[in-house]
């Protein structure tokens, strides 16, 4: 009798045990400008994080996920800074991501070194943010990723000789400055101007910026901007100002053609061409299952972007930690499995760098063109597996 009890004892103990194993949970903080400016960015990443979630519900095996959202509000990285701080001796979140805009990650970047927490960088694209701590990886892009490739198009496909470039002046901007120049003069172009258009805050008149790039008489000009309201302006300022009648090719990263924005940019947008690693209107079977998931999820008449698709890959890529590491989470561990981590993305295949874990992806040269009474995006030409240029040829603050 006693032996019976004792193997009844056993099996009970091993059955709680397999319970709180499968109850694990994994909490995960996200940190987001969920009010103010960016609000629009944020719900694009928050609702690419949950279409993952709801679409792939296999992807984190046993193991329970808790997101913890916090409010980064600004661009200052002071909230974001704070919010990150909360997660960590608050919350005691094991993994952290989001982080929109680069001034957040930049200043969170130490605390994410001290506190040994992993961080998933959702969007934040200066080149260099990934030096900062051992504890980043990139799922997003770095502002190379498009720029330099947009400078190489720019001279080989677009057949440009001449340049001016226009930059929101904050470290994303003069990555796309550098870059550009450096891939399109390296392809046999020159940059005849270099233009700061103000900041990523409130919109500024781009008139007299784009004067002066018209009194230049580039081939094309290629433009860096925040998505969103800036680029509606960078369009409508180009029309008013009877820019492609003057000869001059609008160019620039696909941050300018945000699938959200496109169809407020109206006939002016037509015949842009811009680089980017997304857009929602890519063919092939992963992105037209997540356009549809998407749809049905949040309506008929809305789209993801590049933000959108950046949530969910980052999700993806938190998912082969959680179960790689078997839902115990520890820091080293979950950069080393995301070192040479590869998915099949919406946005085409990606994976991670081992070396500078930052990301590997396609770049998509794209046309906007008239179909259908929709603006859409053509592609010409794909960049296969593109790095980030800034730390393969260790430029500036992207040495290791």
């Amino acid at each position: 009798m006693n032996t019976k009890l004792t193997q009844l004892s056993a099996a009970l103990f091993l059955t709680a045990f397999a319970a709180v194993a499968l109850a694990q949970t994994v909490k995960v903080g996200v940190v987001l400008p969920y009010t103010g400016g960016g609000a629009e960015f944020a719900q694009q990443v928050d609702r690419g994080i949950q279409t993952f979630m709801k679409h792939n519900p296999k992807a984190f095996g046993p193991y329970k996920i808790e997101i913890v959202k916090r409010d980064s509000k600004n661009p200052s990285g002071a909230e974001a800074k704070t919010a990150v701080q909360e997660l960590i001796v608050q919350e005691k979140v094991d993994i952290l991501t989001g982080f929109i805009y680069s001034g957040d990650a930049i200043a969170s970047a130490s605390l994410f070194t001290e506190a040994k927490r992993p961080a998933v960088i959702m969007n934040a694209g200066t080149a260099w943010i990934t030096n900062l701590s051992p504890m980043i990886a990139r799922v997003s892009f770095s502002m190379w990723h498009a720029g330099h490739a947009m400078g190489e198009a720019a001279a080989k496909n677009v057949k440009a000789k001449t340049a001016v470039v226009g930059y929101s002046d904050f470290p994303p901007g003069k990555d796309s400055l550098d870059a550009f120049k450096r891939g399109f003069e390296a392809s046999g172009g020159k940059v005849i101007d270099e233009i700061p258009m103000g900041g990523p805050g409130q919109v500024p008149d781009f008139t007299p910026f784009f004067q002066r790039a018209k009194d230049k008489k580039p081939d094309v000009f290629f433009v860096f901007v925040p998505a969103g309201d800036h680029a509606l302006a960078v369009l409508k300022t180009y029309g008013a100002l009877g820019m492609r009648a003057a000869g001059i090719k609008l160019i620039g990263p696909g941050d300018i053609t945000q699938d959200i924005k496109l169809q407020a940019m109206g006939d002016n947008a037509v015949g842009l061409i811009t680089i980017h690693h997304y857009n929602a209107d890519l063919d092939n079977a992963q992105n037209k299952r997540f356009v549809e998931a998407w749809k049905q999820d949040f309506g008929p008449n809305t789209t993801p972007d590049f933000m959108g698709v950046q949530g969910y890959d980052g999700m993806a890529a938190i998912a082969h930690v959680v179960t790689t590491l078997k839902g115990k989470i520890d820091a080293d561990a979950a950069i080393n499995a995301l070192r040479g981590w590869k998915y099949d993305s919406p946005r085409g295949p990606i994976s991670i760098d081992p070396r500078t874990r930052d990301i590997v992806m396609n770049e998509y040269l794209s046309e906007v063109v008239k179909s259908g009474g929709r603006l859409v995006q053509k592609n010409i030409a794909t960049l296969t597996a593109v790095k980030d240029m800034c730390k393969e040829l260790g430029e500036g603050r992207c040495k290791q």
